[in-house]
């Protein structure tokens, strides 16, 4: 090999003085990157493995839906949300597991099941249903405040006819009779008029003297 001239060797000892001082870092920059690709990869391979398995449990919450038995759903339910409560399983086990409650008149469960809906849902709509399933509830036990306060939640405007009407509901069962007819009249004209509960609300303000 022909023999460095003095500004090549030059280049070659500030190269090596360089590499000295920065190679490792660079290597360790190098394996951070690569790791962070492979834990990128890794973890959509866990993301879709763990829903797959969530997926898997709601389906034995399904099965557990024909037996009608409020306390096999609830414990399928509870299976999904102790093992999967981030999926979007859990919030859906929930409101059946609360839905099958409510019909064995287990109210304080039905209770525990929407709320944790309400608490951990990632979707708006599934808080919206629950919120409105806990009012209708509370409305029963003439916790009025409680159920006036899940009413005035935000919540989307299609729910707005739904809202408003248990609203009414809820002013009618104190005698606030000019308070439900406003819900009610509400209501009527956030329900699509093709929508047969429309029917419903019409009847109650027809009740109160306030048809349209």
């Amino acid at each position: 090999m022909a023999a460095l001239n003095l500004e090549e060797q030059e280049q070659v000892d500030a190269l090596k003085a360089w590499w000295k001082e920065n190679g490792k870092l660079l290597l360790l920059a190098l394996a951070v990157v690569l790791g962070s690709f492979s834990a990128v990869k890794g973890w959509q391979h866990y993301k879709d493995s763990q829903a797959a398995k969530a997926a898997a449990l709601f389906g034995e919450l399904n099965t557990q839906l024909a037996s009608e038995d409020p306390r096999r759903i609830g414990d399928a339910a509870r299976a999904v949300v102790e093992q999967y409560g981030s999926s979007a399983y859990a919030p859906r086990a929930q409101l059946l597991a609360a839905q099958a409650s409510i019909h064995a008149n287990d109210v304080a469960a039905a209770k525990t099941q929407l709320q944790w809906v309400i608490d951990h849902a990632g979707e708006a709509a599934l808080k919206d249903v629950a919120r409105l399933k806990l009012a209708a509830l509370l409305l029963d036990e003439k916790d009025y405040a409680g159920a006036q306060a899940l009413l005035d939640a935000p919540h989307a405007e299609s729910f707005n006819g739904l809202y408003a009407d248990l609203k009414g509901d809820v002013m009618i069962a104190q005698g606030k009779k000019e308070e439900a007819r406003a819900a009610y009249q509400q209501a009527y004209e956030k329900t699509d008029a093709k929508n047969a509960y429309r029917n419903l609300v019409q009847m109650k303000l027809d009740a109160l003297g306030g048809a349209k």
